[in-house]
């Protein structure tokens, strides 16, 4: 009988520790990334990015179509115009080479669909996330017999485009400018509008908005004036939807086009950078709201 319960016992010893070894082996299961703070409007984020105050660190995702890879010099001045008007000291940019989607040109559903597919870097902890995807394809209504052409846009608090392939076109049209001018150029005003510029989420101290192209500046010679929009023969900005039509779809914050911009970036020629820089009226807002 004795036997028989030592047999037993055994048996069921062998059985707890295959068991617990199946358990120790067992594949653990993904958590699921929350993405719902960086699926807001253009400028909701304003804050987060500018001060410290919840996030301590910026990650920048860039997503690009393999030879489209944006230059070291812009990232560089990007970066560094960053570090100047917010109080992220920690920025890390990280590289994801992605193949082609093969379209003629893209509207902005088309590039959100391709940042949630190949986007992984989101929110986490103190860290704040940003996407930006390099395009091999223009926007979708461009006119580049007329010289109207859409190099960016921001979409949401934390996600933006920049039609690459368009914004190499439009340096080659000049032998003054880089490829890494206009890219800088285009991602500073951009980044601009997600620091909530101007009344973009960031409200204005003193009223510098222009009338006729909402959410930009009228101050000459500020990279967020309107001047940098030209959407059309008029002169006036194609601001295609602002935060208060972000709902029930994909809604451009700014789209920046490009018909005069070799003109402005010509004008700056010779300074340290080709880019124009935030007047003082924008950097007043940025500073009330967080920033430097």
């Amino acid at each position: 009988m004795k036997k028989l319960q030592s047999i037993f016992l055994s048996a069921l010893l062998l059985l707890a520790i295959s068991c617990n070894k199946n358990n120790d082996d067992a594949p653990e299961l993904e958590q699921e990334v929350d993405k719902t703070a960086n699926l807001l409007a253009t400028g909701d984020s304003a804050n987060d990015i500018l001060s410290n105050a919840s996030f301590d660190k910026i990650l920048i995702q860039i997503g690009f179509v393999t030879g489209f890879r944006p230059t070291n010099a812009a990232m560089q001045e990007f970066t560094a115009f960053l570090r100047e008007r917010t109080f992220k000291e920690d920025i890390e940019v990280i590289y994801t080479e992605l193949e082609s989607p093969e379209e003629e040109n893209l509207t902005l559903q088309e590039i959100d669909e391709l940042e949630r597919e190949n986007r992984t870097a989101y929110n986490n902890g103190k860290t704040l996330a940003i996407y930006i995807y390099f395009a091999d394809a223009p926007a979708v209504g461009d006119e580049g017999d007329e010289g109207i052409v859409t190099l960016g846009a921001v979409y949401r608090n934390t996600s933006m485009v920049i039609h690459e392939v368009t914004v190499r076109r439009l340096a080659a049209q000049s032998s003054f400018i880089t490829n890494a001018d206009v890219e800088a150029a285009t991602l500073n005003h951009e980044f601009g509008h997600l620091f909530g510029l101007v009344n973009l989420g960031t409200p204005a101290i003193n009223d510098h908005e222009d009338p006729d192209a909402l959410n930009h500046c009228n101050v000459q010679g500020c990279l967020m004036r309107a001047q940098l929009q030209f959407g059309g023969p008029s002169g006036r900005s194609s601001i295609l939807a602002s935060k208060s039509s972000y709902e029930g779809g994909i809604k451009a914050g700014c789209i920046l086009s490009g018909q005069n911009v070799l003109n402005l970036l010509q004008s700056n020629t010779g300074k340290n950078s080709a880019a124009p820089g935030l007047d003082a009226e924008c950097i007043l807002d940025i500073q009330a709201n967080g920033g430097r």
